[in-house]
């Protein structure tokens, strides 16, 4: 039989998956509309993309693109509105957000080591 070749593949776990960046992308939309640096004019992004949503007229009226369009559309507008943020800002409202997720003490929790393969 032919051996085994070792696998340089490093595999990193998603901090929560997709349900909780959603939520967490949700909670800081929500926390910067809250927040008086953030431009007035920038704050119409989510209100006028959430008031599309549900309009009940879409701007395409096929079956399965009139939800794939409310979904582009939702995502457009709440990557416009934290791209128009000021970046302190949103940095200190994710920074708030993630918890412990992404702190750098995470750092010492790596182990520098090398790994042998051994035969049976």
């Amino acid at each position: 039989m032919a051996e085994k070749k070792p696998s340089n593949i490093t595999i990193t776990p998603q901090q929560g998956g997709v349900v909780r960046n959603v939520l967490n992308q949700m909670k800081l939309i929500l926390r910067l509309m809250g927040d008086s640096r953030v431009n007035f004019f920038a704050k119409l992004i989510p209100v006028g993309a959430f008031i599309y949503l549900i309009f009940p007229i879409d701007a395409i009226t096929f079956p399965v693109i009139g939800v794939v369009d409310d979904a582009a559309l939702l995502w457009l507008g709440s990557y416009i509105f934290t791209e128009l943020c000021p970046p302190e800002v949103v940095a200190e409202h994710m920074k708030a957000l993630s918890g412990n997720m992404n702190t750098d003490d995470a750092q010492d929790d790596v182990v520098d080591a090398e790994t042998t393969d051994v035969k049976e």
